[in-house]
């Protein structure tokens, strides 16, 4: 992520005065709390059942006759497989209160990265920690705001008025970007595969 220090759009829409301040002297040592969240399992209808099983027979056949065929539907089947494991992640993300630093102005904290303001968001304070302590920040206190994920990607990324999404744990191994594209933030805030924005 970039460096902060811009107004990361005002704070309309979120209610409540921001929640008790972070003390990273208080969590750094402390383990997580938050119990790691369940693996997504794939269930397959009967319909997708048959078709996964004709597309590993159809791999096998296709490297025995020459490949070609055989590899490009197995490509497709992963390509499907990894939608819908972003669908389901998308999904959780949007039922889920998540923490929102505020930036020394008051506003969501963001960052600019390739041409696109991503709002900062944790899943728990313990990822926030690790954040704060990360910019070099430690000893300060932390606001933030808790915000449920679908208000963070429906209201907020569209009132900024530039191309942006939603960086989840960012910085740590398990952080997720909700970039701006349709299905993921509204269409008016959606950009094109060419950058520009609806």
């Amino acid at each position: 992520m970039g460096e902060n220090g811009d107004r990361g759009g005002d704070q309309d829409g979120i209610t409540g005065e921001p929640e008790r301040p972070l003390r990273l002297a208080d969590l750094a040592a402390a383990p997580s709390k938050a119990a790691p969240p369940p693996p997504v399992q794939q269930t397959a209808s009967k319909g997708e059942a048959g078709t996964e099983a004709e597309t590993e027979a159809g791999t096998e056949a296709g490297a025995g006759a020459g490949a070609g065929a055989g590899a490009g539907a197995g490509a497709e089947a992963e390509a499907e497989a990894r939608r819908r494991e972003f669908a389901a992640l998308l999904g959780e993300f949007r039922r889920t209160a998540v923490l929102v630093p505020l930036d020394a102005h008051g506003s969501l904290w963001s960052a600019e990265q390739g041409g696109v303001r991503w709002i900062c968001a944790f899943s728990d304070e313990a990822a926030l920690a690790r954040f704060a302590y990360a910019q070099g920040d430690p000893g300060r206190e932390w606001e933030y705001r808790t915000v449920l994920g679908a208000r963070l990607l429906d209201v907020m990324v569209p009132m900024l008025g530039v191309p942006a999404g939603v960086a989840l744990d960012a910085g740590s191994e398990d952080g997720m970007l909700f970039p701006p594209v349709a299905g993921v933030v509204p269409d008016a805030a959606a950009v094109d595969l060419g950058g520009e924005q609806r």
